[in-house]
């Protein structure tokens, strides 16, 4: 992804496919789900998502827990962690700076 770095958070993840687009119409309120972009980002994110989210990276652990312990489907939050990833990225490319752990305030 050559534009990261150089993009919103938000434009970052609509271009991998990450954000989500709801399905509303008038009074018609559908749910939201994420869509185009590029597809081969978006698995790679999404599969590079799980083990983050259940072992190596504490900040993901602790929101996939308070998202599942709020009775979030498993799928939903996979994609919120993915997300989360790319932003930590764009983030990292945009200050030029080294990522550095954060010890978790719990």
């Amino acid at each position: 992804m050559p534009e990261l770095g150089q993009i919103s958070r938000e434009k970052a993840a609509a271009l991998a496919g990450l954000a989500p687009f709801d399905d509303e119409s008038g009074k018609h309120k559908g749910e939201r789900h994420i869509g185009g972009g590029r597809a081969r980002l978006r698995r790679s994110l999404f599969a590079a998502a799980l083990p983050a989210s259940f072992r190596w990276n504490k900040a993901l652990c602790a929101f996939y827990a308070h998202h599942r312990a709020r009775g979030h489907a498993h799928n939903y939050v996979l994609v919120a962690c993915a997300r989360k990833l790319l932003i930590y990225a764009n983030t990292v490319v945009q200050r030029g700076s080294p990522w550095v752990e954060n010890p978790i305030a719990l």
